[in-house]
């Protein structure tokens, strides 16, 4: 699988098989691990690496039909899986096939493997209105797949392998889209976003109609909000609102809080009255940046301030936990009081528009990447200089259980010197065989993320040991260690070379997981499997003081 980390019992198990002379120092170091925040670990390597996407023969047309590249991280490779003419949200089934919504023909699709040919691709449900979110959910021995219109929710019921819905049913209706009367056949954001808890409580994202307007806070049901049914569509209530347009509704896994991202109001008036002369004024140098997108964990009860108040990134605060500033076209004179909201947990660079929200823990991603989440930024509009058009990382803090700093997982969608746009990501999703699948609805492609275990197997004469490299691209000194289990201290005199020194490349043997620390009771660290590594030293600025070999 590559880098990863161990959770504390998988790490004790491993230090008590650990030679006695080994055991005292490495309890001392997983005491402090235990306490340490996600990003006392380091942060897996972000997208570095220019990488030719790969494109069967059968689906090189446009935008295939030249070269095209992208960013990823060290290790991995981004083939095309599929193409589908506007694909936008994605579900793995259980056996392994890939369901994709394309609303803009009344369709989900299913994706099949077909060997090493191209998958077999064929219709799971016709005839709905504008599908997009898909959800498979288990309740007692009964697994559904739900299925969101824009209008209503339906459940399916679903048996492995099945490759056609079967036993359709209505659990949610009469959901406003642009039908509905009131709204004359105009409704800004009309597909529905949907989720499930382990209650089997069901929630759905009622999005805004417009930009930024008060109809939609009056409405009935409130738009611009998320409500919560029990899973066979009874007992409908208000779960939450202020929330203009929540596309990814997911679960933190193993638990039951609710986090979401949502696509913020464009065209903000400048809101402060500070005698620049803006006070008022749509300003694009403003625009630009204000207000954030918004990636925020939403409780029961919540209003996180759409139209009212819109979060400000300017503080020192940062994008977390923003505090509100007051919207000039709604609430200039301060009639909702700001203060009284719950503040967004995230803030994502205005108008990058998140679609997917994925949390990659007890999938098959590999390890270093599982305890994190990933967001799909679909592209701007509203902005001088275009943004997004890339996957968003988010490393996991276990302690507070929110979103660590945001990196690029792929990027290349927008050709960084002409500013063209060939793709548009949407969704992501895990497959059974650990690679990321993601979606783009503008090419109409799905897309393969893979991490290359091949291209990390050892292939020295001396695959049997750990070795250690202070310069790139296993050049420099070097140190070897055994791969019999140890620990390796550089107030002990074990680290002759790497010691608060340099370090810059690594190599592991088949079979053998190693634990680099920066100071002899842990710190900074990270877990290494069988693979090569030369961006070590970058991830531990270059100091290596603590060596585990297990």
């Amino acid at each position: 699988m590559g880098v990863f980390f161990l959770n504390p019992t998988k790490m004790l198990r491993r230090i008590l098989s650990a030679s006695l002379v080994s055991l005292i120092p490495a309890l001392t170091s997983l005491m402090s691990l235990e306490v340490l925040s996600t990003a006392a670990f380091g942060l897996p390597p972000a997208a570095s690496v220019q990488t030719k996407v790969k494109v069967p023969n059968t689906m090189n047309y446009w935008p295939f039909n030249i070269n095209r590249y992208l960013k990823v991280p060290p290790n991995f490779s981004a083939s095309v899986y599929a193409r589908i003419p506007s694909a936008r949200f994605i579900a793995v089934a259980p056996n392994g096939d890939l369901l994709v919504s394309q609303p803009s023909t009344g369709k989900v699709l299913i994706v099949r493997p077909n060997g090493t040919r191209d998958p077999i691709i064929s219709n799971f449900v016709t005839g709905l209105r504008r599908p997009h979110d898909i959800v498979f959910h288990k309740i007692d021995n009964i697994t559904y797949v739900y299925i969101s219109e824009t209008h209503q929710i339906n459940r399916f019921t679903y048996n492995y392998g099945d490759t056609i819905g079967r036993n359709r049913q209505v659990v949610v209706s009469g959901l406003p889209d642009s039908s509905t009367s009131e709204l004359r056949g105009a409704y800004g954001h009309e597909l529905k976003n949907i989720a499930l808890d382990s209650n089997h409580k069901l929630y759905v994202s009622i999005a805004s109609t417009c930009n930024a307007c008060t109809q939609d806070t009056v409405s009935n049901p409130k738009r611009g909000a998320i409500y919560q049914y029990n899973a066979n569509g009874t007992n409908q209530r208000l779960f939450a609102q202020g929330l203009r347009n929540a596309e990814g509704l997911a679960f933190l896994p193993n638990t039951n809080d609710l986090w979401v991202v949502v696509n913020n109001r464009d065209n903000i008036a400048y809101p402060f009255n500070d005698g620049s002369g803006k006070y008022g004024r749509v300003i694009p140098s403003y625009v630009d940046n204000h207000p954030p997108e918004e990636f925020t964990k939403v409780r029961d009860g919540g209003n996180y301030g759409w139209p009212f108040c819109n979060p400000n990134p300017d503080t020192s605060n940062g994008v977390n936990n923003m505090p509100f500033d007051r919207d000039y076209q709604f609430n200039a004179n301060g009639r909702v009081n700001c203060n009284a909201l719950d503040r967004i947990s995230k803030g994502i660079q205005a108008h990058s528009a998140p679609l997917g929200l994925t949390f990659l823990q007890n999938t098959r991603f590999p390890g270093l990447y599982s305890n994190g989440v990933v967001v799909g930024l679909h592209g701007s509009w509203n902005r001088q200089t275009k943004t997004g058009y890339r996957i968003a990382y988010f490393p996991w803090n276990n302690a507070t259980r929110t979103p660590g700093q945001e990196m690029d997982l792929v990027s290349g969608w927008q050709v960084p010197g002409t500013r063209d746009v060939w793709g548009r990501p949407v969704d992501m999703a895990v497959d059974q065989q650990g690679n990321l699948l993601i979606s783009d609805d503008y090419s109409g492609t799905i897309y393969k993320l893979s991490y290359n275990v091949s291209n990390n197997v050892p292939n020295t004469s001396s695959q049997q040991q750990v070795q250690v490299y202070r310069d790139a691209n296993f050049a420099g000194v070097s140190q070897s260690f055994s791969t019999t289990p140890r620990t390796y201290q550089a107030n002990q005199g074990d680290l002759n070379v790497v010691g608060n020194d340099a370090i810059s490349s690594l190599r592991v043997p088949a079979g053998t997981v190693v634990r680099v620390c920066q100071n002899e009771t842990g710190g900074l660290c990270r877990e290494y499997s069988a693979g090569n590594y030369n961006y070590v030293g970058n991830d531990l600025d270059n100091k290596i003081s603590f060596i585990q070999v297990r």
